[in-house]
C-alpha cells in the first residue's frame, strides 16, 4: 500500500479508540478509587479502606461510576492522541532533518507524543470533568456541597451548562495541559524504551503481546510518577468547582500544601500505579494489534 496520510490517520484514530476502550475496561475501578482519594483524602485511610467504604456505601457499581464518560474520554483522547502522534512524528522528522519513513529514536518518539498530547487534552478535559464529578458524587452529596439528584451523566452535563455555560466544561484545562504535555513525554518515552529493551536490536514490530503489555505498563508507570501531583490538583479543581468558585491551579496547589501538606498531593497514588500497568498494557496491546490488522487489510488492495 502506498503511503496515504488520510488512510494512515484513520487507522491511527481507530486503533487509538480500540486502545482507549481496553484501557477503561481494565482500569476503571482503580481510577474511581484514585479520584476519590485525591479529592477527599481525609475520608479514606488508604486503598483498602477506600475500596471497603465505596462498596459499603454504593455497592460494586460504585467502582464503575463515570464509566460512560470515561469511555468517551478515553476513546476521544486516544483517538486524537494516536492520530496526532503520527503527524507529530513527521514534524519531528522534519525538525531533525530525517527522511519521511526514517525510524525515530526513543527520545524523538517521546517528543512527538508530548506534542500530540496537547491536542488530545482539548477533547479529554470536558469528558474527564464529567467523569470525575460522577465518581465523587456520593462524597459531594453527603458533605452537603451539592444537593442530591445529580447522579447521572445528563444531570451533571445540564448542571455544568446551567451554571457556567459551554466553557464550564473546560474547568481544569490548564492543569490538564500541565499534566498531559510532560506526562506523555514520559509515557511514550517509557513505552519506546521498553520496546527497545525487549527487541534487543531486532525490529520492535516483531514483539509479541507480553513485551508490548510490559512496555505499555512501564510507560504508564513513568507517566504517573512524573506528573501525579498535577493530576491531583486537576481532580480537585474539576470536582470542587461543582460547589462554587474554585481557585486556579496555583491557588489550589498553594492551599493544599499549606493546609494538608505535600502528602495530600500523592493521595491515591497506590491505586493509580496498580491500575497503570494492566490498563496501559491493554491500551498499547489493543492499539498495536488493531493497527497491524488494519494495515494488513489495506495492503491487500
Amino acid at each position: 500500500m502506498k503511503s496515504n496520510p488520510a488512510i494512515q490517520a484513520a487507522i491511527d484514530l481507530t486503533a487509538g479508540a480500540a486502545g482507549g476502550t481496553a484501557c477503561v475496561m481494565t482500569g476503571q475501578p482503580f481510577d474511581t478509587v484514585k479520584v476519590k482519594m485525591q479529592t477527599f483524602p481525609n475520608l479514606y485511610k488508604g486503598l483498602v479502606n477506600c475500596c471497603i467504604k465505596t462498596y459499603t456505601q454504593v455497592g460494586f457499581r460504585g467502582f464503575y461510576k463515570g464509566t460512560t464518560p470515561a469511555l468517551i474520554a478515553n476513546i476521544a483522547e486516544n483517538s486524537v492522541l494516536f492520530m496526532c502522534y503520527g503527524f507529530c512524528q513527521q514534524i519531528v522528522r522534519k525538525i531533525v532533518g530525517l527522511e519521511k519513513n526514517s525510524k525515530l529514536s526513543d527520545v524523538q518518539n517521546a517528543a512527538a507524543g508530548s506534542f500530540a498530547s496537547a491536542f488530545a487534552a482539548l477533547v479529554l478535559c470536558p469528558t474527564e470533568l464529567v467523569k470525575c464529578r460522577l465518581q465523587t458524587m456520593y462524597e459531594m452529596q453527603t458533605s452537603g456541597k451539592i444537593a442530591e439528584g445529580q447522579n447521572t451523566v445528563w444531570s451533571v452535563v445540564k448542571g455544568i451548562l446551567r451554571k457556567d455555560g459551554p466553557l464550564g466544561f473546560y474547568h481544569g484545562l490548564s492543569s490538564t495541559l500541565l499534566r498531559e504535555v510532560p506526562g506523555y513525554f514520559f509515557f511514550f518515552g517509557g513505552y519506546e524504551l521498553g520496546r527497545s529493551f525487549f527487541a534487543s536490536g531486532k525490529s520492535k514490530d516483531e514483539l509479541g503481546p507480553i513485551p508490548l503489555m510490559l512496555s505499555g505498563g512501564f510507560g504508564g508507570i513513568c507517566l504517573w510518577i512524573a506528573v501525579y501531583p498535577v493530576d491531583c490538583i486537576k481532580s480537585r479543581i474539576q470536582v470542587l468547582s461543582m460547589s462554587g468558585k474554585q481557585a486556579g491551579f496555583i491557588g489550589t496547589f498553594a492551599s493544599v500544601l499549606k493546609n494538608e501538606g505535600i502528602g495530600a498531593l500523592y493521595s491515591g497514588l497506590k491505586p493509580t500505579l496498580i491500575r497503570a500497568f494492566p490498563a496501559n498494557g491493554a491500551l498499547f496491546l489493543a492499539y498495536e494489534y488493531s493497527r497491524k490488522l488494519m494495515m494488513s487489510q489495506f495492503e491487500t488492495y
